[in-house]
């Protein structure tokens, strides 16, 4: 086997010796890989012991230390702002965008609910006739309404009545003219007479209409109807066999397809959301700081494994012992706290933690300026 040269106190930046090259053409990260080895190796007990390392270990533990410090950063900003970036384009890069919260993703949750309250929503709300038969109460709904492979439902089964506000009768127009029907005449039918609008709120002509509505459903109740399966059965049976009844429906097919939409180019979970390594240069202090000591650990734990080869090393009439396993479990151990500590400075600087502060701040000053006493003015 070869004998492989181990470092030699004078590191030198070769970018062949990182193996992914993701900061290599930025010069921070190349003056500071120097540094970094430095670092890494005196903390290893260099030159005072031998450390059987690289310059290239030493780079490469400084290139996967940077990685995992965007890793976690921006894991945490997607965990932070993902439903407000779900449908954006993945084309696009957020390294360095400022993310506004929107109400597009929480409407898009809810329009589920719009769609069964008949106010919107994303599914079709379709309509359909039914011809009336004379003495044929019983009608199959497959016969006459387009289906999918779900089946339909049912929203509404209607006969058009005129408008309410058509039989409105204002008693305060009170003139015994017939105000209502002079209207009518005149094609303004849908219209209250004018006085009621000076002399009675907005709110007394919506309660009149639901009145005259609800008095429809319960006073001539008579009219109805039953839908089991797919048969609809109305009542009172039909004598006459003109007329068409009216329905609204909608297909289940629909509703299934609504709730899963492919948009391949869009974000549609957190490994498509648009982040990348981040720039080296732009990292501030603390970051960095977080770096080189999360690069010494990981340049220990190679450490470790290398001097983990051989457990003895035999000279004359003695053998050396190597703390390998003392690297690795102190390699662990701060890998973990320094991963705990990251996490820990990003929930407090989250956008939850940030307002919870602020709205602490503001009780403590309003609780500040009570104590400030109160002037007396004699005017």
């Amino acid at each position: 086997m070869a004998n492989i040269p181990i470092y030699d106190g004078n590191p030198i930046w070769n970018s062949n010796s990182v193996p992914f090259g993701f900061y290599s053409g930025d010069s921070d990260f190349q003056s500071d890989a120097i540094k970094v080895a430095k670092f890494c190796a005196s903390r290893l007990g260099y030159p005072l012991v031998e450390v059987e390392l690289q310059s290239g270990s030493f780079f490469t533990a400084f290139e996967e230390a940077i990685t995992t410090y965007g890793n976690e950063l921006y894991a945490y900003k997607i965990r932070d702002n993902q439903l407000s970036l779900e449908g954006l384009s993945t084309g696009s890069n957020l390294n360095h965008s400022i993310v506004t919260p929107s109400f597009e993703s929480i409407i898009r949750l809810s329009e589920q609910y719009g769609a069964e309250a008949g106010s919107g929503g994303n599914i079709t709300y379709y309509s359909g006739s039914i011809p009336i038969t004379s003495s044929v109460q019983t009608y199959n709904l497959n016969e006459y309404l387009e289906t999918g492979s779900y089946g339909i439902e049912i929203k509404k089964v209607f006969y058009q009545a005129p408008p309410a506000i058509v039989r409105y009768y204002d008693p305060y127009s009170g003139t015994g003219f017939g105000y209502q029907s002079l209207f009518d005449s005149f094609g303004f039918g849908s219209y209250s007479p004018a006085i009621n609008f000076l002399m009675m709120p907005l709110n007394y002509d919506l309660q009149t209409i639901q009145a005259i509505e609800l008095n429809d459903q319960i006073r001539r109740s008579n009219y109805s109807f039953e839908i089991h399966n797919n048969d609809l059965k109305i009542f009172p049976i039909p004598t006459t066999g003109s007329g068409n009844l009216w329905v609204e429906y909608i297909k289940r097919d629909d509703r299934v397809n609504s709730s899963v939409s492919n948009h391949p180019d869009k974000v549609s979970n957190v490994s498509n959301t648009p982040y990348s390594n981040p720039t080296y240069s732009q990292i501030n202090s603390v970051g960095r700081q977080w770096i080189f000591e999360y690069t010494l650990a990981l340049a220990k734990e190679m450490l470790g494994y290398v001097r983990g080869k051989y457990s003895n090393i035999p000279i004359p009439n003695a053998a050396v012992t190597l703390n390998q396993s003392d690297l690795i479990t102190a390699a662990t151990a701060e890998k973990t706290a320094l991963i705990e500590r990251l996490r820990g400075y990003f929930d407090e600087t989250s956008r939850k933690a940030l307002l919870e502060r602020r709205a602490q701040e503001s009780e403590f000053k309003q609780s500040e300026l009570k104590q400030v006493p109160y002037t007396i003015y004699i005017g």
